[in-house]
């Protein structure tokens, strides 16, 4: 993901979510001629214009008459009825400014306004209701996730968890509006933290290291292609305030997590510091069970499974860096990431077999797993952004380094037991399995924007990543003696060598009341993998042009609409790609697919958003054409040994309708609210002939945060996901409530909050899966409930766990 905004107005990503704008309210419905009241806003030391800042016109009595947000030269038009008015404008990290009184008997200008980032010095005053930690465009959603109180404790995964439009399973895996191919990027770059585990390496991460989430459904050409359903960025901490401020945390849970956290940042003149750490110990107790029938002629195998385990993770975490300005139009930042988890994961598994019905017991096989492994990664980036004189006139290069290691040192031990529960002679099995992956990947991107007449603009960047992987996996045989023997079969090393080059070129201009831009983006992919043993080699390159076109309309009242296009691809990636064989079920095997083929998917959103004065609402309607879709197929052989791994499918359509709102009926309660409704035709008749399901299902999410008095908030949030078919069988329907208490301490310095993650427990994936041959139905827990309290003490920042807003009498 590239940033083409100033590294100096880090601060105005937080666009502001507008919770009291509303157009179709108070005067405007009374007759009488209309007039413009115009102006624009801009930041007070740069002099940049403040995109999505909020303007409210009120009269003289207070009465709310009208709003708009401004475009993107922070220019504003509110329509009004002639009269005597006030502006007050907002933008989150700024004070608000209330300008001075106005007549409005014809068109008015009311000239620049120029906002001012808070400062911790002057009184605060608290304006009507709090900020939403919601912050809406039609582009892009903005979660400013340090406000929201079930964050407190837990994972970055978990984190994911309360955010509208994702969906996260027990067992960490993401999805957005339905469909798990997602690019998750951390400061808008790749991350070691995603590429072996995929999401479920977010469980490593402190949520207090995080400041907010972006999420972007249908990206420009501006932004890598990779992700069908988009983009997730995680942006972590950083704050460019003079003089020292910081905050620390201390954790205590059950399941066992313990650990602390700490903010820092130090500014002074020219330099910039900041610092993030944390550290966690958990135990992560899990529970799954598998019923599974298998046909051949006349009998049926079946076979109860049960698992029960626990992983004990020990996390570190640690992000520092500085700014520094050679001047206001040059910044050079560095920044360093280095994350270590070391965990220890005991599983138990217990098979139950039998023939035909539960009547004819045939025996048991107990097997264990015990695992330890180290993941070190550490992430070195280099940034230097160059404004020249003409304002949006920008040069923005980064330089990237990954260096991620993990080892997984792995005993298995198994036993049979016949039907009268008697061990069987020769059926003790140990077996030592040892898998070390490394990656290293450099990244270079440059990114440069010129302005073009009075409302265009040009985007043009170049990026280029090379990224080597290797995975050196052995298995040995353990007989009574402890003598260790390499099974051939099960030993190999297996290279992944990524080279992707990118370039693309963004042309965007205004009339009128339309916004639109048309962009190019070209990749050209060279992978090449190889398993050295046996000097297996598949390499794939291919050049992809990926075009996207979005065009804005703004009416009056502020209704904005959006249409937009974009070509996405879904790369088969070294996970994918592996052919080494998980061995920690017996008979249930996972593997990747060396002849996987990209998918490519046509992505049209139609979207719309609307402010009101109590509230916001944006709603969107989007279908996808998927063509050589990926997807995980399950095979078992006779015996009953599945296996499962990626497969390209003829592909898939699919449509949905999404819709997201905040609103304040009171002072004291506001509501969140996410749902997303989607159908979906895939065709995977290429595999079997009944591989061709039509489903229907939607996604709900709403939040409630009670403000009592003594600064007591209560936070009460409930989730569904309705079942879906999918291409072998059903996922059955999740429920699940969060529910979040927090406390203003030691004098408003701090605050003390208690969550209960998954309070009936009930966070359990079910699903069925059915084949030629067989029939499973299944549920997995990974992730149990979870109680914290976490304590957070402030230095030098807001003293109210609550933002407010300084209003300037002007």
């Amino acid at each position: 993901m590239n940033y083409n905004f100033s590294l100096l107005h880090l601060r105005s990503v937080f666009t502001l979510v507008l919770f009291f704008v509303v157009t179709t309210h108070g005067l405007f419905a009374q007759g009488g001629k209309k007039v413009n009241v115009k102006g624009k806003v801009v930041d007070s030391q740069s002099g940049e214009a403040m995109s999505f800042a909020s303007i409210r016109i009120f009269a003289q009595d207070d009465q709310f008459i009208g709003g708009n947000v401004t475009d993107d030269k922070g220019n504003f038009t509110v329509e009004v009825p002639v009269g005597s008015y006030y502006a007050l404008v907002e933008f989150m990290g700024y004070e608000a400014h209330r300008t001075g009184s106005f007549q409005a008997s014809s068109n008015t200008d009311i000239g620049t306004v120029q906002l001012s980032a808070s400062s911790s010095t002057l009184e605060e005053v608290e304006v009507r209701a709090e900020k939403s930690t919601m912050e809406l465009s039609l582009d892009k959603k903005i979660f400013n996730v340090g406000q929201d109180l079930a964050n407190a404790g837990g994972t970055a995964s978990d984190l994911l968890t309360n955010i509208p439009s994702i969906a996260v399973d027990p067992e960490g895996n993401v999805k957005l509006r339905g469909s798990d191919n997602v690019m998750i990027l951390i400061d808008g770059k790749p991350s070691g933290l995603v590429s072996l585990k995929g999401a479920s390496g977010l469980q490593q991460m402190q949520a207090s290291m995080v400041d907010k989430v972006e999420i972007i459904t249908n990206p420009s050409a501006r932004y890598q292609a990779e992700g069908m359903a988009g983009i997730i960025n995680i942006v972590l901490k950083k704050d460019r305030n003079q003089g020292f401020n910081g905050s620390f945390q201390g954790i205590t849970g059950y399941p066992y997590n313990f650990g602390g956290a700490a903010n820092l940042n130090y500014r002074h003149k020219k330099i910039n510091w900041f610092v993030n750490y944390g550290i966690a110990w958990r135990k992560q107790p899990n529970v799954a069970s598998l019923y599974q029938e298998v046909y051949s002629g006349d009998t049926t195998f079946i076979s109860r499974q049960d698992r029960n385990g626990h992983l004990k993770g020990f996390n570190n975490n640690i992000q520092g860096g500085l700014d520094f300005f050679f001047s206001e139009k040059s910044i050079l930042t560095a920044s360093y990431l280095f994350t270590r988890s070391d965990g220890n994961r005991i599983t138990d598994l217990t098979y139950r077999d039998y023939l035909n019905d539960d009547n004819n017991y045939l025996g048991y096989t107990a097997r264990r797993q015990n695992e330890n492994e180290a993941e070190p990664n550490s992430e070195t980036t280099l940034t230097w952004e160059k404004s020249f004189e003409e304002k949006g006139h920008k040069l923005l290069t980064t330089l990237k380094y990954i260096d991620y290691w993990e080892r997984s040192d792995q005993i298995f031990t198994q036993r049979s037991y016949d039907g009268n529960n008697v061990a069987i002679d020769g059926s003790n099995q140990k077996q030592h399995a040892l898998n070390d992956e490394f990656e290293k990947q450099y990244l270079l991107q440059l990114d440069y924007t010129k302005p073009i007449g009075k409302e265009g603009k040009f985007e043009t960047g170049l990026r280029s990543s090379l990224r080597n992987m290797e995975n050196n996996y052995v298995v040995t045989n353990v007989d009574e003696a402890g003598v260790e023997t390499v099974d051939p079969d099960l030993k190999n090393i297996f290279l992944y060598d990524e080279n992707i080059q990118a370039a693309y070129a963004i042309l965007g201009n205004k009339s009128n009341k339309f916004t639109y831009q048309a962009g190019l983006r070209v990749e050209y992919t060279d992978v090449r993998t190889r398993l050295v043993e046996t000097n297996e080699q598949n390499p794939r390159d291919y050049l992809n042009f990926f075009p996207s076109a979005h065009l804005t309309y703004a009416v009056a009242n502020q209704n904005s609409f959006q249409l937009s296009y974009s070509r996405r691809i879904r790369r088969p990636f070294y996970n994918d790609l592996s052919p080494f064989v998980t061995l920690a079920d017996g008979r249930n095997f996972f593997s990747g697919n060396p002849d996987l083929d990209p998918e490519y998917t046509d992505a049209y959103e139609i979207g719309h958003l609307k402010y009101f004065e109590k509230g916001s609402l944006t709603s969107s309607f989007y279908y996808r054409d998927s063509k050589e879709t990926i997807d995980r197929i399950r095979v078992v052989d006779d015996q009953g040994n599945a296996r499962t791994l990626p497969q390209n499918l003829i592909g898939q359509k699919s449509f949905g309708i999404e819709f997201t709102s905040d609103y304040n009926p009171y002072d004291w309660w506001k509501l969140d609210l996410n749902f997303n409704f989607f159908h979906a035709e895939i065709d995977g008749t290429n595999i079997i002939d009944t591989y061709k399901p039509t489903t229907y299902s939607w996604f709900a999410r709403q939040t409630s945060r009670f403000t009592l008095p003594g600064n007591l908030d209560i936070q009460l949030r409930g989730n569904f996901e309705a079942p879906q078919k999918t291409t072998q069988g059903t996922r059955k329907a999740l429920a699940y409530i969060d529910l979040s208490f927090a406390k203003e301490v030691l004098k408003g310095n701090g605050t003390l909050n208690l969550n209960i993650m998954d309070v009936f427990n009930s966070r359990v994936s079910r699903y069925t899966t059915e084949g030629p041959n067989f029939f499973t139905e299944g549920s997995s827990q990974f992730r149990r409930r979870q109680v914290n309290l976490t304590l957070n003490y402030r230095i030098r920042q807001s003293k109210s766990a609550r933002r407010k807003y300084v209003i300037d009498e002007g």
